[in-house]
């Protein structure tokens, strides 16, 4: 039997808007992400890419606009959305004075987790993570790298069917990382959606299904990494976003800035 459409659709963002002191961040992006697809989320710093996805995990209030998660009006059911999505944020926010157990703890009572369950989920992934040795400290000694590994533990433990990434290699060492990437694999696998945002071109070309890029709050490319090359003739992704996103041409501005750091005269 074929799903309803609202579960296949995983993520539905329709005219999504955005505006600060009247700019507007995000500009009318509207999405259909399926299940099951990793799609990465690309553009400029200040294109709208955190803002989007505040917006879409029920974070921020849209100026206009909609947000579902499988079907699920993320403002006018804001419970039953977030219990089905799992958020690693650019800027972690956690409460530093717990330990990563506490923490847990505490994450697992908001979703309403059997305590034991969330318990071992907890120990596995911070022994998975190689930081169960410091889980009794308090994470205010941590380093960064440390911290985004609680982060991704606290938004895997209630088992999300969405989740949404914002730049989630950020701190982790290359053991951790590879870990990761080839994780988000098998969670879409299984039928996870992984919204993904990075500036890490490489290792979204090598792990997202899609790609869609923004620029000044809307969208200017979506597709895959072999129709985004075609559609620029660009070898690579790094080639794909320059093209479509550069306000210049690339040696005249890495010219401008070498002068600019040996003291020599731009013109």
């Amino acid at each position: 039997m074929k799903a309803p459409a609202s579960v296949e659709r995983a993520i539905s963002l329709r005219d999504l808007r955005k505006e600060f002191d009247g700019k507007e961040a995000v500009a009318g992006v509207s999405l259909e992400i399926p299940r099951g697809q990793i799609c990465g989320y690309l553009g400029p710093n200040g294109a709208g890419k955190t803002t989007t996805v505040k917006m879409a995990a029920g974070m921020l209030k849209p100026t206009s606009g909609t947000a579902l998660i499988e079907g699920i009006d993320v403002n006018e059911r804001p419970l039953d959305a977030k219990a089905r999505i799992g958020v690693v944020p650019e800027t972690g926010a956690l409460y530093e004075n717990l330990t990563p157990r506490e923490y847990l703890s505490l994450i697992g009572h908001l979703y309403h987790l059997d305590s034991g369950e969330a318990a071992e989920k907890s120990e596995t992934f911070l022994r998975l993570f190689g930081i169960a040795e410091v889980s009794g400290r308090t994470m205010n000694s941590f380093s960064r790298g440390m911290k985004q590994k609680v982060l991704i533990s606290a938004a895997l433990l209630h088992n999300p069917s969405v989740l949404f990434l914002d730049e989630p290699l950020s701190g982790l060492d290359a053991n951790t990382a590879l870990v990761l990437k080839e994780l988000l694999r098998e969670l879409a696998s299984q039928g996870k959606t992984i919204f993904y945002c990075s500036h890490v071109l490489e290792v979204v070309e090598k792990v997202c299904d899609r790609i869609v890029i923004l620029s000044d709050g809307r969208v200017i490319a979506d597709g895959n990494v072999d129709e985004l090359k075609e559609l620029t003739r660009a070898a690579s992704l790094e080639g794909v976003f320059s093209e479509l996103t550069s306000t210049g041409d690339l040696a005249e501005v890495v010219r401008a800035f070498s002068d600019s750091v040996t003291g020599r005269r731009v013109d």
